[in-house]
């Protein structure tokens, strides 16, 4: 069964999947061996780890398509990668679709943001129109083939245009062929209960980010409201980022490490990458010498 199938089974079992956005192989495989059943990128954190930008539409094609196909082929688990707006029309988003199989990687979210886009919980974005974004999903649907390929729709509308025309956009979206809905930044709580309400045949994702214009819930509250995915987006990249600024900070300090106690050892970051799988390998392919 490959990685989309295998997340399409477990979208049709019980329970809200919780998923923590990763935003490169050593982040993915930390979740995995965490116990995560599916993973989740976002532009966001590829464009901060991978360039030092802010989610402006800096990052290319290539660039997050690079990153999400190392981070989904270093996991056995499913992942659902950001590919921002498809990065141009319906033509443009066959070929990005294309090559998204070709690296294995499970589900897609296509936004309805219009180009550059930037981060769904920033101010200043603009939306291209519904039927715009429709025939993207179409034309995703049917780049997708026999893949099995999840594609999660998500629309900004709600910053730009409110609420109802965002749940308006993802009824749209789902009809167009979307496995998934994705409003992105409702602002309080009854807009996220609101949302379930106008779509309750829609499987939703929904969207945490400590910080950001969404109230964060937890993953029962989001069940209990009709949620089917729970994303925490970018807890790990501020996680990391505070603790390296930490150890980097004691280390500027006391001229040492010796005594900071939030740090992995040698050992456990070395079964982390399975170390021993390539010694092994290593091994099987060694020239021996001859015996004398």
């Amino acid at each position: 069964m490959n990685k989309s199938n295998l997340l399409r089974k477990r979208l049709a079992e019980p329970g809200i999947i919780l998923s923590p956005g990763v935003y490169d192989c050593l982040s993915a495989k930390i979740a995995e061996r965490t116990g995560f059943e599916v993973l989740f990128t976002s532009g966001f954190g590829i464009s901060g780890s991978l360039l030092g930008y802010p989610d402006y539409g800096l990052l290319t094609a290539t660039e997050m398509l690079n990153a999400a196909g190392n981070i989904s082929q270093s996991v056995n688990i499913p992942l659902i990668a950001d590919i921002d707006t498809g990065y141009g029309n319906p033509v443009n988003v066959v070929r990005t679709i294309k090559d998204v199989v070709n690296l294995g990687i499970a589900g897609v979210i296509l936004e309805d943001q219009m180009w550059p886009k930037r981060c769904g919980h920033l101010d200043g974005k603009h939306v291209i129109t519904m039927e715009e974004h429709v025939e993207k999903i179409r034309a995703a649907r049917f780049a997708s083939g026999e893949s099995g390929l999840v594609i999660v729709a998500r629309t900004d509308a709600r910053a730009e245009l409110g609420l109802e025309e965002a749940t308006r956009r993802g009824k749209a979206y789902y009809e167009a062929g979307a496995d998934i809905i994705f409003i992105e930044a409702p602002q309080t709580e009854e807009e996220l209960k609101k949302i379930p309400s106008a779509l309750p045949n829609e499987p939703l994702l929904a969207n945490m980010i400590e910080g950001g214009k969404t109230p964060c819930l937890n993953a029962r509250e989001l069940e209990e409201n009709g949620f089917k995915i729970g994303v925490f987006a970018l807890s790990g990249l501020f996680a990391a980022t505070r603790a390296i600024e930490d150890c980097f900070r004691f280390l500027k300090e006391n001229g040492t490490t010796s005594g900071f106690e939030n740090i992995s050892s040698f050992q456990d970051y070395k079964e982390l990458i399975n170390i021993k799988k390539y010694k092994e390998l290593e091994e099987n392919f060694l020239i021996r010498k001859p015996s004398s």
